[in-house]
């Protein structure tokens, strides 16, 4: 089999699409790239959805750890010192135990003269239930990092906008929010990067994969199993999470750029050597 026909064959099987049987006999390094690179499609999928949702959600949980009114501060502080103070590999654990004590057909429950019904039976699976547990957790270590942003905002932008006559949610969106960003992106590109490489951990976690569409570890624990040989399917797991950071410095780099455009650039360095004194 050429490598361009596993490709075929093989680049979307983690998502359900193609060859439904794993090579067991002569597997070659090109099987193992692939099939690899397509269990990478799940650690992007985890990174990538967590990261949304815990963007939008850590910014609510900074700004009610900032509030002035107590139960703000409280009930965000005790969130974020909650996921911030346990290891994530036991959250995964807590998580799916907590999940598989739900019904399995849902809460039934009527709103407005009409019967709703809210699936659970899903949480029980890595796509959904680990995809819950890093999101609760990246929220957490995002919104402290939004949270000590927030505290460095220069004082004299916010009282220069009051006096412009700027309303509090005009001063957030065009004063505070933006200076937060911008001086927090690049402990926030660091704590992607985390999240990234931390998806390898439900692999390891309780949540089973759908119908064996894993991630990039399980295909690599599979073919390790199969040929004896660790040293090729690990390294090539460490090759995809290499270029994957890669890419997420390169992304988040461009939206540094754009934060902050209105500064100055570096000069550049010139070497201009004098040939005649």
């Amino acid at each position: 089999m050429s490598c361009g026909q596993t490709l075929i064959d093989y680049g979307l099987r983690s998502f359900g699409i193609g060859e439904r049987l794993l090579p067991k006999t002569d597997i070659t390094f090109c099987e193992q790239f692939v099939l690899i690179g397509s269990g990478m499609l799940w650690n992007i999928y985890f990174a990538v959805c967590a990261l949304a949702l815990g963007f939008i959600f850590a910014t609510v949980l900074a700004l009610g750890k900032a509030s002035s009114h107590p139960w703000a501060q409280k009930s965000a502080g005790g969130f974020i010192f909650f996921f911030r103070g346990t290891p994530l590999f036991i959250q995964f654990f807590f998580a799916y135990e907590l999940f598989v004590q739900l019904p399995r057909n849902g809460f039934e429950f009527a709103f407005l003269g009409t019967d709703i019904t809210v699936e659970t039976r899903w949480l029980t699976k890595a796509w959904a239930g680990a995809l819950v547990v890093l999101w609760l957790n990246t929220s957490a270590y995002t919104a402290q990092i939004f949270y000590g942003a927030l505290r460095a905002v220069p004082a004299g932008d916010i009282e220069a906008a009051k006096a412009y006559g700027m309303t509090g949610a005009q001063r957030f969106r065009r004063i505070i929010w933006p200076n937060m960003l911008r001086l927090s992106w690049a402990s926030y590109t660091n704590e992607a990067i985390f999240l990234f490489h931390a998806t390898t951990l439900v692999f390891f976690s309780a949540f089973p994969a759908w119908r064996q569409q894993g991630d990039a570890l399980y295909y690599a624990s599979y073919f390790a199993e199969q040929t004896f040989n660790p040293f090729i399917p690990y390294p090539i797991v460490a090759f995809w999470f290499v270029l994957g950071t890669l890419v997420i410095i390169g992304l988040f780099g461009l939206v540094n750029a754009r934060l902050n455009r209105h500064l100055p650039s570096a000069p550049k360095i010139r070497y201009r050597p004098r040939l005649i004194r």
